[in-house]
């Protein structure tokens, strides 16, 4: 039993990083595609904002619309989805057809997540689950922050249709082996939609809400102008910055692994602590950014904190409504891309504003908003139970 959880896990791991790689590959050879479709780079963009806008929009509904059907069946039928999608990118060559075949899988794609999510967790004793969902994030990780760099590789070393395979390599890979030996998983105890939506009548899950908003736009109002910072204020080589990229990506990865350990065994301790970790990392990424030696450790470790990030966001959704865990999950996928648009939109306007180095302070007010929501949750829903972590 175990090694065959074992097995469903990895399995899942691999989905999600097909799916997530899917979504965030593509912005490493954004140029290239804006050639290869014949467009301009922000209309080529549009490949990457339509999809996130997808999966926003989807992720409180579709989930939702498929949690009572066999989780075999519905991962086939979004990875299948997925895989038409992308034989579709590998073949046209105009750019509405393109749109296309990323926007409609935009939509399937918190379901294959918020699935994963929960079947990590369900599959092994409760005490487990934080330990097994945090190995699904490393497919997160890996998704967002490796594949972009192995797909920019493999369309300089060989072509934009041969990136776009590889994305359709991966998913192809993942249906077989999901189809062979990943069980049949019928749902035992269906909750009615209305059982599920009554979680929104909580200041529980509105809190969760809003926290996971202001941690994810803590992360991303930053992370994602990390090239630029690393370029106008610490001046780096870009060589240098594509090594400090693949850092980040690796730390983050290292992130998920510690961050199954730490909410097994204190939950609400690393929740609480999180904010401030994380500013820490910020002001000394403020005040130490200039210099090449310290800005590079701080990366490292920045990029765990942040893979620990997601695992916490994660579970502050989930355990909010225990009792609608992929409806849960689907709040959690919407929740975290809108506070990744809201951070990356208000790091631009600091930056414009005010420079590339006070983009820091995007992420410094966002974690005051979310330690502001943590906390007023903790004090208003079960302090005694979580005290107890």
């Amino acid at each position: 039993m175990a090694r065959r959880n074992n097995l469903m896990i990895f399995i899942l791991t691999i989905g999600v990083f097909g799916i997530l790689n899917t979504e965030m590959g593509v912005i490493g050879i954004l140029p290239s595609l804006a050639d290869h479709y014949h467009v301009s780079v922000s209309q080529a963009g549009l490949l990457v904002s339509l999809f996130a806008l997808g999966v926003a929009i989807s992720g409180p509904i579709l989930p939702l619309l498929f949690s009572g059907m066999d989780r075999k069946k519905v991962m086939l039928l979004v990875l299948g989805v997925f895989l038409i999608g992308n034989i579709m990118s590998i073949f046209t060559t105009n750019f509405t057809i393109a749109l296309i075949a990323r926007v409609v899988p935009a939509f399937f794609h918190p379901i294959y997540c918020s699935l994963a999510f929960s079947v990590a967790a369900s599959s092994v004793r409760k005490e487990d689950a934080a330990k097994a969902v945090s190995k699904v994030f490393i497919g997160v990780s890996a998704g967002m922050v490796v594949g972009v760099p192995i797909v920019s590789f493999i369309a300089n070393a060989a072509s934009i249709e041969m990136a776009m395979a590889f994305f359709a390599v991966i998913n192809a890979v993942v249906f077989l082996v999901t189809f062979l030996f990943v069980p049949t998983m019928p749902v035992k105890e269906k909750l009615s939609y209305g059982a599920q939506l009554r979680v929104l009548k909580k200041s529980k899950t509105w809190l969760s809400i809003a926290a996971v908003i202001f941690l994810n736009a803590a992360v991303f109002g930053v992370y994602s102008y990390l090239a630029e910072y690393l370029e106008t204020v610490t001046n780096m080589s870009p060589n240098m910055i594509s090594f400090m990229l693949f850092v980040y990506g690796g730390a983050n990865i290292i992130g998920n692994m510690v961050a199954g350990k730490l909410l097994a065994h204190s939950a609400m301790k690393s929740v609480i602590a999180f904010p401030f970790v994380l500013g820490g990392v910020y002001l000394i990424l403020f005040f130490a950014g200039e210099i090449t030696l310290p800005m590079a450790i701080m990366t490292f470790i920045w990029g765990i904190v942040a893979g620990i990030g997601g695992n916490i966001n994660q579970f502050w959704m989930a355990s909010s409504a225990p009792e609608a865990p992929d409806f849960a999950n689907g709040l959690f996928l919407t929740s975290c891309n809108i506070g990744t648009t809201v951070g990356a939109a208000a790091g631009g306007l600091f930056i414009s504003g005010m420079g590339a180095k006070y983009v820091v302070l995007v992420g410094i007010l966002s974690l005051i908003l979310g330690l502001a929501t943590i906390l007023l949750r903790y004090y208003r829903h079960d302090p005694s139970e979580q005290l107890s972590d």
